[in-house]
């Protein structure tokens, strides 16, 4: 294009850019499919030809979400007999699944624009039995452009080379209790859309930990060359495990839905007018085809091999990893009933989380407290590495020298194969008479051994004057002494009764833990309402997939490190929830892993999840 050409071309934008602006009829279009099937997947789309914002969906009562709403906008410029005209289109559509048949009619959904509210137009969607004579991947000649565009199968196709799902594990052969680090990456050479988790790999006989990288919501994308092809990749989710048993270690496929944006060239012929070819550009004008795409990941075999016997310490209780091991006491020289802390750290690469941190042995003339226990761990992308820390409060109640035997922490470094013992110093404390004296007359108790101290073993006989007297009446044999006695009696078998209940139902641990199950997940509730206020995502989100994974194995009994979202369908089949009700139960759980990575407004999304959490908690706590 010359300088001439470039110059006709702004003096044409600047003159025809008033009728770019003219006002147009807003209308809020809706796309979808007059009928389906029991079963089938398909798109409702709501289209808006202008800028709108606090987008609000009809509800989708009977049917179940499988995703959305994923937000699109595009632009265009035309110009026809020297008239140049603006069009702008924003999309938001969700994906949806049949479960039942019948007609279901659907509500307006709405939309701000410039102050004004623009509504749909309610619909009608009949879902017919599923008798094999549809097929739930087709469009029916009821379904309208947008969707046929969508499953066309004249539409150009992603292939496994285009777009695919890959896990890598750090190793494939390690010790029992020694961590290995997953990471799922999505490598793509088309745009994607949108993502959403279809089936989450179970994790049975392993320690899980999600490290994966919080962008704000956002995936950090890479280059990345396979076989000589360039891909953009993603990571999804990188996790570390650690194997609490011996074996075949199995990991299931990770399954994810997601839409390929497909460019195709338009048909026409080209204009040799430079307006003509300037705005036929493909920058201007392009052709995005929608392919949904269902990939998975392989299943992946981790050999756990058991501890060597040979070399094992009598003080090992199980640590795994590279550690340090230290201790430190804030003083030796001390008076009787003054408190000094002896603090034990253990530092390095492995599992802090899980160590069991080693116990000193004290003089039975110290008395002891319960340690304080500190966790700090660092995730990196090699595992988990931190610190662990116990601070003992200590107090001496008798005057003289003491001594703390040394202590011993004990660990197997799976890289040189062999097991490594550190041992702390022995501590020499030299306690003198305080203010108080020593205890000599008092009862206390330590955490190492009951003592007990008496001044004396022998009272002596009083020769004094006794101040004896004669009562007026003996209390002693008389009615109001039986009845007391029998009250008394009656009272300490009552109390015998229900402290032996009591200790019974706290000894079930898995019953306190249901009847608290909604309690606790609407307690998080409560603190992800606040986050959603102070519009904190990363909190907000932590807090709901808390209260949802915490609900579920409060209420089933099961642990979280065991949970998935197989393990919660069959757990929710198990105690004859509905269908209807468990598929919302796992939609929720998608959501609430995946809704920061989706694209569309944060609050909305936040807002939406926040009400969907409480719904289906709602209605479980009613079924079970």
């Amino acid at each position: 294009m010359t300088k001439r050409m470039i110059l006709r071309l702004l003096l044409a934008i600047a003159v025809f850019l008033p009728s770019m602006m003219m006002a147009q009829d807003i209308e809020l279009k809706v796309s979808a499919p007059k009928q389906v099937v029991v079963g089938e997947r398909f798109q409702i789309a709501f289209e808006l030809n202008e800028e709108g914002k606090n987008f609000s969906a009809p509800s989708f009562d009977n049917f179940t979400v499988v995703g959305g709403p994923f937000s699109s906008s595009s632009s265009s410029f035309q110009m026809v007999n020297g008239s140049m005209s603006h069009t702008v289109k924003n999309t938001y559509t969700y994906a949806l699944q049949a479960y039942k048949e019948g007609t279901f009619k659907i509500g307006s959904a709405s939309v701000t624009v410039k102050g004004d509210k623009v509504s749909s137009t309610p619909f009608e969607i009949k879902v017919l039995p599923d008798d094999g004579s549809s097929s739930s991947g087709g469009a029916s000649a009821s379904q309208s452009p947008s969707s046929q565009q969508q499953s066309n199968t004249n539409d150009p196709q992603v292939s496994g080379k285009d777009l695919f799902l890959k896990v890598s594990s750090s190793k494939r052969s390690v010790y029992l209790g020694e961590q290995v680090v997953l990471s799922y990456k999505l490598y793509t050479r088309v745009p994607v859309h949108s993502l959403s988790v279809v089936k989450t790999p179970s994790y049975g006989g392993a320690w899980m930990k999600d490290i994966s990288n919080d962008n704000g919501g956002a995936l950090k994308q890479t280059s990345e060359y396979v076989n000589g092809i360039e891909y953009t990749v993603a990571e999804l989710q990188r996790l570390v495990l650690v194997p609490q048993k011996t074996g075949k270690l199995v990991i299931d496929p990770m399954t994810v839905e997601c839409i390929a944006q497909v460019q195709t060239q338009s048909g026409s012929r080209r204009s040799m007018d430079p307006f003509d070819a300037f705005f036929n550009d493909p920058f201007f004008n392009r052709n995005i085809v929608n392919v949904k795409k269902e990939i998975s990941s392989s299943s992946l075999g981790i050999d756990v091999k058991s501890l060597p016997e040979n070399g094992k310490p009598d003080s090992f209780a199980g640590a795994v990893g590279n550690y340090n091991f230290k201790s430190d006491v804030d003083k030796t020289e001390l008076k009787t009933n003054e408190a000094f802390t002896l603090t034990l750290t253990v530092s390095g690469t492995g599992n802090v989380e899980l160590l069991e941190m080693p116990k000193p042995v004290f003089p039975p003339d110290f008395e002891a407290y319960d340690p304080k226990i500190v966790t700090n761990v660092d995730p990196t992308t090699t595992g988990l590495s931190g610190t662990k820390k116990a601070e003992y409060l200590v107090i001496p109640r008798r005057a003289g020298e003491f001594s703390i035997s040394p202590v011993s922490f004990s660990f197997f470094n799976p890289t040189t194969g062999s097991y490594s013992q550190i041992q702390s110093p022995q501590y020499n404390f030299s306690v003198e008479k305080g203010e108080g004296g020593d205890s000599e007359n008092a009862i206390y108790a330590s955490n190492q051994e009951d003592i007990k101290y008496l001044g004396s073993d022998i009272r002596h006989i009083n020769t004094g004057n006794p101040g004896l007297r004669q009562s007026g009446s003996s209390f002693f044999g008389s009615v109001l002494y039986f009845i007391l006695l029998v009250a008394l009696l009656l009272a300490f078998i009552l109390a015998l009764v229900l402290s032996k209940k009591r200790a019974e139902y706290k000894q079930d641990a898995a019953k306190v833990r249901n009847k608290q199950a909604d309690r606790v997940a609407r307690g998080r509730l409560k603190n992800a309402l606040k986050y959603l206020k102070a519009n904190n995502q990363n909190a907000f989100y932590v807090e709901m997939s808390q209260a949802l994974w915490g609900y579920i194995s409060d209420k089933m009994g099961i642990e979280q490190s065991k949970l998935s979202m197989d393990t919660v369908s069959e757990a929710l089949k198990s105690k004859e929830v509905p269908d209807d009700l468990t598929q919302q139960f796992v939609n929720t759980l998608n959501m609430c892993e995946f809704a920061r990575f989706a694209p569309g407004d944060e609050g909305k999304k936040m807002e939406d999840l926040y009400q969907q959490g409480i719904d289906v908690i709602t209605k479980a706590e009613k079924v079970l």
